[in-house]
């Protein structure tokens, strides 16, 4: 459709695996997790590779909330230079590998620390092979994020996620025509009302305990009232005027491994900051203040 957001996925493929088949092999504090607060999906690989406890084997970059055509920077280190790579952008570690790579620098990447080269800037296969591929160096408490009873209903739920919300309000955002931006923007809110009957009955999206499908619906939902609400035109309503979804958002907040990621900053100083076909000011709002996230949710009662 005429001036709608088409997602390229197509990410550097290679796997990091524990059973000595391909290239890259799972070993300890070999590989940097370049991440960035301001950004989702990088923000899925973070978390899950703190509740994992993969933080303690894999070493966290993180590049700050800006970027220009050609790569994210790491402006906010000394000398805005990653202290453990040495580069100052995250192109460095592509062009390493692909001298020629023609297309975008995205996170989350795991980069090869002793050549500083990429290896993989696929966060679905990121994600996933944290659960099932580092498995050794798993934390005592680590939760299981794919129960194999479970597994085909997480993936059914990633998929309709994945296009009505966390592409959703991209499609919503970066719409350069009125029918495609009315067409993504009642999916992402028929989704959302999905959502929010389901979770009024459950206090996760799939079983009793938090899975790989509630990291990645959340990443989303925590930035929706701060910038896609306003910046991305997805304006029906705000998260924290539906009660389970906002409930859910502040549960997950609360959890170990999730708020601590978050920086409100940072998130609102990329989307406004970068984004200049929408803000071409570059002017930062100050709002929205705090709207509880400390507060009780309540949501224990239907574990």
């Amino acid at each position: 459709m005429d001036g709608s957001f088409d997602r390229d996925m197509d990410y550097i493929s290679d796997r990091i695996v524990a059973d000595g088949s391909g290239k890259w092999q799972v070993e300890a504090d070999k590989y940097r997790l370049v991440v960035a607060h301001a950004c989702p999906w990088a923000n899925r690989s973070l978390i899950t590779a703190k509740l994992l406890g993969l933080d303690k084997v894999i070493s966290i970059g993180m590049t700050g909330p800006l970027h220009d055509a050609s790569s994210w920077k790491f402006h906010l280190d000394p000398d805005e230079k990653d202290p453990v790579l040495g580069i100052h952008k995250l192109q460095e570690a592509f062009f390493n590998r692909y001298p020629d790579y023609p297309k975008g620098i995205t996170v989350p990447a795991i980069v090869d620390i002793e050549s500083v080269s990429v290896v993989t800037n696929n966060f679905l296969d990121i994600e996933r092979d944290f659960s099932t591929e580092w498995k050794e160096f798993h934390s005592p408490d680590a939760p299981d994020l794919w129960p194999e009873e479970h597994l085909d209903e997480i993936e059914e739920l990633t998929e309709l996620i994945f296009h009505d919300v966390n592409n959703g309000v991209y499609k919503c955002g970066f719409a350069s025509e009125q029918a495609p931006y009315e067409d993504a923007y009642e999916k992402l809110f028929s989704r959302l009302d999905w959502l929010e009957e389901r979770l009024s009955k459950q206090r996760y999206l799939v079983g009793d305990s938090i899975t790989q499908v509630d990291i990645r619906l959340w990443t989303t939902l925590v930035r929706f009232d701060a910038v896609y609400h306003g910046h991305f035109k997805c304006n029906r309503n705000k998260i924290i005027e539906m009660p389970a979804l906002w409930g859910y958002v502040r549960d997950l907040y609360q959890t170990p491994g999730f708020g601590e990621t978050i920086d409100w900053y940072q998130i609102k100083a990329h989307y406004y900051g970068v984004h200049k076909t929408i803000n071409p000011t570059g002017v930062i709002p100050l709002g929205p203040g705090d709207p509880g996230w400390d507060t009780p949710h309540g949501r224990e009662s239907l574990s």
